[in-house]
């Protein structure tokens, strides 16, 4: 038999979820292969005290930091509301830092990358995060490279994952790493997940939430933009408009938006097509056309390259249950794909 040793840091106000969905996910091991692989599981707290979570649930931890703790092979920091009173505590970060040199690995799920960031463990590496917070964790750690478009990334033995449920799909990536895939899909099974979701994290958030100030030449072009998706657009054109130069403008979107006009663009675009495909019955041709791609073609491969899906499997996914049946058409077109 094989045994995995899994340490779990538990901190006042920590998200439940984040603990609860791996240790499912890593019991079922055991029970799945009849004892022949198993994790075993042991929570450390940042206290000597009984920690209450942030749903009001509160776990009694099998170690703290303060105490000599077992070799952990694997050690998984979750997230939740407290990290951003623990994070930068200096007995957390000095701990982390000393397992980082002992374990196999590190996880954090959802916000809890701000604990290793503040420890040092993030700089250079790309990570991602709740797509709520990935804003902030650039703006504190810029020397990591956070990708929020992803549900889990893996930097050589730091993993990081988004937000809450994504703990799920972190403890399937490691069953599959640490025992095959054939262990990892029966958990999967069990559990009534996917293996591997399929698309971003990106495509549950607004992305358009950067929005100009009130008012502002930025306000204008994004309204503009919103507006007429379908027409093509250039700096040069944004710029006219407001009177600006090309240079000036894309400095004060910058600043104001926190992206330049074309890649707001960009975004826009992806996030209209996704709301056409939950809720409407168009075609992906005419969606493309309303949304300012090339073609159905170019819809797919921007698709696929920043959501990791097509547009007909988003849209067989997420398809609203009031939007009536999915073009004719459309099964002929993804059978292209």
């Amino acid at each position: 038999m094989r045994k995995i040793i899994v340490g779990m840091v538990l901190f006042p106000g920590f998200q439940l979820l984040d603990i609860a969905g791996p240790k499912d996910a890593f019991a079922q091991v055991k029970v799945l292969t009849d004892g022949a692989c198993e994790y075993e599981m042991l929570t450390v707290g940042t206290t000597r005290s009984p920690l209450l979570s942030s749903s009001g649930l509160t776990v009694i931890p099998d170690r703290t930091i303060f105490d000599p703790c077992p070799e952990f092979d694997t050690l998984i920091m979750p997230g939740g509301l407290g990290i951003f009173d623990v994070y930068t505590d200096s007995a957390l970060c000095d701990w982390l830092r000393v397992q980082s040199t002992r374990c196999r690995r590190l996880a954090s799920i959802c916000n809890g990358v701000f604990a290793f960031g503040a420890a040092g463990l993030i700089d250079g590496r790309s990570v991602t995060t709740h797509w709520m917070d990935a804003a902030h964790l650039s703006e504190l750690f810029p020397t990591a490279h956070v990708d929020p478009d992803h549900i889990h990334v893996k930097d050589g033995t730091i993993y990081t994952t988004a937000g809450v449920t994504a703990g799920i799909d972190l403890s399937l990536l490691m069953i599959e790493e640490d025992f095959g895939k054939r262990h990892a899909i029966d958990v999967a099974k069990y559990l009534v997940v996917y293996l591997r979701r399929a698309g971003g994290q990106s495509q549950f958030s607004p992305l358009l939430d950067v929005q100009g100030d009130v008012d502002s030449q930025v306000e204008a072009v994004q309204e503009y933009l919103l507006a007429n998706l379908e027409l093509n657009h250039s700096l040069a054109s944004l710029a006219a408009r407001v009177h600006m130069s090309p240079r000036n403008l894309s400095r004060l979107f910058t600043k104001e938006a926190g992206m330049p006009p074309m890649t707001f663009l960009a975004d826009a675009r992806i996030d209209a097509a996704r709301r056409f495909l939950e809720t409407t019955e168009q075609s992906i041709k005419e969606i493309s056309n309303r949304c300012g791609f090339e073609n159905a073609d170019g819809l797919r491969r921007v698709f696929v390259k920043r959501l990791g899906i097509s547009p007909g499997e988003y849209r067989s996914r997420f398809r609203s249950g009031t939007a009536g049946p999915a073009p004719a058409d459309e099964a002929q077109w993804a059978m292209s794909e």
